[in-house]
């Protein structure tokens, strides 16, 4: 009966602290992120667009993207990263590693 209980209990702390917790940890993140925009950050979307702000609103921004200027609004919640872009820092891995 009390080793089942104990099972229980490790059980449970080990779905916490497997699943829950860095869960909490990944939105922590994004809404810090979100909130820290401003005007000239460099942003891609979930979507995959890339852009500069051009414009912080309380729910919104506005995003400038390519040589053509065009201007999106966006919600702040499909903003997926700030800064340097993934893909670019991807691509030069793969020429090193090819390159050697």
């Amino acid at each position: 009966m009390t080793y089942s209980i104990i099972l229980i209990v490790v059980m449970i702390a080990i779905f916490y602290f497997m699943l829950i917790r860095p869960e909490n940890k990944k939105k922590k993140a994004a809404e810090e992120l979100r909130n820290s925009l401003s005007v000239g950050d460099e942003v891609t979307t979930i979507g995959g667009i890339i852009g500069t702000i051009c414009a912080v609103k309380d729910m919104s921004v506005v995003l400038e993207t390519g040589a053509d200027r065009v201007r999106i609004e966006m919600t702040k919640w499909s903003i997926g990263t700030k800064g340097a872009q993934a893909g670019n820092g991807a691509d030069a891995a793969a020429k090193n590693e090819k390159k050697k």
